[in-house]
């Protein structure tokens, strides 16, 4: 069965759409089967995947709005090598469409539902707020990966997002849980860094990757080039973070599967 992921933090700017594209490249290198949901209108995630959001037939709107079928909204053309529902400027209007439908918090996870099996992972990019596509991607979702830098006000916005995420789970979504905390931008010469860092493994434990994403031009470089920092430099620390982080989820994902076939003693 699938797992469907959703990447979100409500503070922008911390590269949550980097993570998004870089770690479906890096399932999809791995022979995985991935999709990638873009719900930002500003559609980074659509072009850092080589996809023109401003040619796309179809976007995310289709699909919450229209309740178009996702076969019918993906693209299987991408940089990456993972299929992708892209988003535009298109998608903003899909809130407010959303507004006077019943049960709008669950048109994502009802439009996954068919399809949750057609692939190994399901990473869905979130808007840099708490807004009906945000409520989507998590009623939708079994867990929540969270990118954050290891800075003081980041701390304050998790902390906001974990009750967010409690709340939604007792309301509409009781499976949701945190899947990781993604320290990113990390410079290990910055003493606040190595605080904070150190704060988030005392509180979330084990929650916390091991695999750390720096500060890399590499990777800021890639989006322009629309591809993945993998495929514009491999070599680079940036692409090797998010190998590793790929491998860290793929460990923890087996390590959750329960153990079929075993003989009662």
């Amino acid at each position: 069965m699938g797992k469907i992921i959703a990447i979100a933090n409500q503070k922008g700017g911390v590269g949550k759409t980097t993570t998004a594209v870089n770690l479906a490249a890096s399932m999809a290198a791995t022979k995985r089967k991935v999709l990638l949901i873009d719900l930002d209108p500003q559609g980074n995630a659509t072009m850092g995947s080589g996809v023109d959001k401003y040619e796309l037939a179809a976007t995310a709107y289709e699909l919450l709005v229209d309740e178009k079928p996702l076969a019918e909204v993906v693209v299987k053309d991408t940089s990456g090598g993972y299929h992708l529902v892209g988003a535009n400027s298109d998608v903003t209007a899909a809130e407010v469409r959303l507004m006077d439908v019943f049960a709008r918090e669950l048109r994502l996870r009802n439009a996954l539902k068919a399809y949750k099996n057609s692939y190994d992972f399901i990473f869905i990019d979130c808007p840099p707020s708490l807004n009906m596509l945000t409520v989507n991607a998590m009623s939708a979702a079994d867990s929540v990966l969270v990118p954050m830098q290891c800075e003081y006000f980041a701390l304050e916005g998790l902390t906001a997002l974990v009750d967010t995420i409690n709340k939604l789970a007792s309301v509409v979504n009781p499976e949701l849980k945190i899947e990781g905390i993604l320290r990113t931008m990390y410079d290990p010469r910055n003493r606040l860094a190595n605080d904070v860092s150190e704060q988030l493994k005392q509180h979330f434990g084990d929650k916390v990757y091991r695999a750390v994403i720096p500060r890399n031009v590499r990777l800021a470089e890639a989006p322009s080039f629309g591809a993945p920092v993998m495929y514009y430099d491999k070599s680079s620390t940036g692409a090797k973070a998010y190998l590793a982080l790929a491998g860290e989820i793929l460990r923890r994902s087996e390590k959750k599967k329960p153990v079929t076939g075993a003989v009662a003693q």
